[in-house]
């Protein structure tokens, strides 16, 4: 059992704040944002990326029927190509946080830079998700569901093999790039061939 923290500051109201895919080629990056009641608790709760895809889709719903409040954001290829994935990141949570029910009076970011938002205090946490019940609850959100949409639009192009690699920079993924060219879920900002891996294909 992960032994997570359940709050900062007793007495807060503070959002847990992650975001996944944001090393993708493909898809969008993903941020979700989860308020905890004080005594939550949950043996398998931990960093999204220490669970098991079984795991995540089991704590997903009890997740959300638990949760004073959470919210789940995408911000998809084009975006990330105008904006660039960190501040599509930021943009994600930051939309995130305006879809909960409750204004949240911290917010628990995972990771070492965030743009403030709001008038909202915020609190950077570097693997935050393995420290805070909170981060860990939303690194499961965001990766759960951009894990369904890479499910989603695998249907619409199958040679990428996101059913397998979600959009991350594969061998297989990359030598379909090649062989295909991208589409519109590649982000054209990113390198999705790297000179010295093309005669390795």
């Amino acid at each position: 059992m992960a032994n997570l923290l359940p709050y900062k500051y007793k007495g807060k109201i503070e959002a847990g704040c992650d975001e996944a895919g944001r090393g993708c080629l493909a898809g969008p990056v993903v941020a979700a944002a989860v308020i905890l009641p004080s005594d939550f608790k949950h043996k398998l709760l931990n960093d999204s990326k220490k669970l098991t895809e079984k795991q995540r889709d089991l704590l997903r719903p009890i997740i959300e029927k638990e949760a004073i409040s959470f919210a789940v954001s995408f911000v998809q290829a084009q975006e990330i190509d105008k904006i660039n994935i960190l501040n599509a990141s930021f943009t994600a949570m930051h939309r995130s946080v305006d879809q909960l029910d409750q204004i949240p009076e911290l917010l628990l970011i995972d990771g070492n830079r965030f743009n403030p938002y709001k008038n909202i205090p915020h609190e950077c946490i570097v693997k935050g998700d393995g420290k805070f019940l909170s981060i860990a609850a939303a690194s499961v959100l965001a990766k759960t569901y951009r894990d369904e949409f890479m499910l989603q639009i695998h249907e619409e192009f199958p040679s990428y093999d996101w059913i397998k690699n979600k959009g991350y920079p594969t061998k297989k993924h990359r030598i379909a790039i090649k062989k295909h060219g991208a589409n519109i879920y590649h982000r054209q900002s990113f390198t999705l061939l790297p000179a010295e891996q093309l005669s390795l294909f």
